[in-house]
């Protein structure tokens, strides 16, 4: 009898930490990392919020975000069950009940509106959820599986966050929090189109029509390395307004010339491996630009 027990008391540790792992997992925590990056940054240059106040920010920037992925999980998981990439996701792989990810979801979108609202501003908790209703209703629900712009109108709500750490600082958005959103905004495209040219038979098998898809990989390529020339274009528009010094301009001319050059070799030869150094190459890019700012604004 002894046996059994001590089977039972090893096994059951390692299924609450599965449950743990899967329900972090509709989260997007990865995801999630970038998204934080830009909040903290946002309000680091916004001005000088006390730790508890990024704290605060961040829980509930997670909780919308997090309850935004799990919605999400909860939505695809037809195509999830089809994808290589997403088929041992938690709901298609039957470790979570659709209907548990979809009330997971919701509650950690009110409870980031509720927590938002009591511990920062109601105009931060505002655009918090209007991030999570764009990215499941816009993007989603709507946009997903019926255009191939889907991408560039759903990623907005992507770029919400450094509205809602701009909002948690100074109360209110002006141009700078703006200007902000519109870079994160803009680079959503060729970040996700990257990927999409590596997931493109993925995507064909269960009907979603990235550009790839219905578009083509050369026109893929091409709106890429449109895409980023918009980004260098406008990572220089705070020179006009002086919202940055030199460190700022020097450290962006070297991103974006970096990230143009990386689009150019796919979009002149058929190469997915540089697709794939183009899309890591997309996440490095972001975080780092956001960090220069705030390094310029602070010294």
């Amino acid at each position: 009898m002894a046996a059994p027990r001590a089977s039972a008391a090893v096994l059951a540790p390692s299924g609450a930490r599965q449950v743990v792992a899967d329900y972090l997992t509709l989260t997007k925590p990865k995801v999630q990392s970038l998204l934080l990056l830009t909040t903290v940054a946002s309000m680091e240059i916004a001005g000088d919020p006390s730790v508890w106040l990024v704290v605060a920010t961040c829980i509930g920037g997670y909780l919308s975000a997090g309850g935004a992925g799990a919605v999400n999980h909860w939505f695809d998981r037809d195509i999830d069950a089809q994808m290589k990439r997403t088929a041992n996701r938690p709901i298609p792989a039957g470790r979570v009940a659709p209907a548990a990810a979809l009330w997971f979801g919701i509650v950690l979108a009110a409870l980031s509106f509720v927590w938002l609202s009591a511990t920062v501003n109601v105009l931060a908790a505002s655009l918090a959820m209007g991030g999570f209703l764009g990215y499941v209703f816009v993007y989603t629900v709507w946009l997903k599986r019926r255009t191939p712009q889907n991408i560039v109108i759903g990623g907005a709500a992507g770029a919400v966050p450094p509205l809602v750490g701009w909002a948690a600082v100074t109360g209110g958005l002006d141009l700078t929090a703006l200007y902000l959103f519109a870079i994160v905004f803009f680079w959503t495209p060729p970040h996700f189109w990257a990927l999409s040219l590596l997931m493109k038979d993925d995507y064909a098998r269960v009907g979603v029509p990235m550009l790839p898809v219905v578009r083509g990989e050369d026109e893929t390529r091409r709106q890429i390395l449109l895409y980023t020339v918009l980004l260098f274009v406008l990572s220089f528009l705070p020179a006009c307004a002086g919202l940055f010094g030199p460190l700022y301009h020097v450290f962006a001319w070297l991103l974006n010339l970096v990230f143009i050059g990386l689009a150019v070799v796919p979009y002149r030869r058929a190469d997915r491996r540089w697709a794939l150094r183009t899309y890591l190459f997309s996440l490095a890019y972001l975080a780092a630009l956001f960090a220069v700012m705030v390094v310029d604004v602070k010294v």
